[in-house]
């Protein structure tokens, strides 16, 4: 996603509701994460206390989204399969993580159209940051 925006045209941030659409999204996923049994796996490479991961998460999202570029802010480009590569990431890691986020952004963006322009790109990350057989 781009943080410029043609006038007249809102961006994908603005369109579920801004940092409250992102705040109820990011701990939605990590509540499902903690509690869900097909994320065991993805919910097993991640540490004990989620609030950092979360927080993280919250920060890149509203920049990717369109809104205030958080993540870049504080922590710089977020290189994110780098990163990520210090942790096991394989199929069932993968999977845990979009069934979380699938659910997330079901449960608290009410477009069917912005939840599938948002999921598509989402998607092909989560497949892009395997690093394991």
């Amino acid at each position: 996603m781009q943080n410029e925006k043609s006038e007249g045209t809102i961006t994908l941030y603005e369109a579920i509701g801004g940092d409250a659409a992102v705040r109820a999204l990011t701990g939605r996923f990590y509540e499902l994460m903690d509690t869900l049994p097909d994320a065991a796996a993805c919910r097993a490479i991640h540490p004990a206390d989620l609030s950092g991961s979360e927080e993280k998460l919250y920060e890149y999202l509203t920049g990717w989204l369109g809104g205030p570029p958080l993540y870049t802010d504080k922590r710089g480009h977020p290189m994110l399969r780098r990163r990520h590569f210090v942790a096991p990431i394989g199929e069932a890691e993968r999977d845990g993580w979009l069934l979380c986020f699938t659910q997330a952004l079901e449960e608290t963006i009410a477009s069917e159209q912005l939840r599938t322009i948002i999921l598509q790109p989402v998607a092909r990350l989560a497949h892009h940051m395997v690093n394991q057989e």
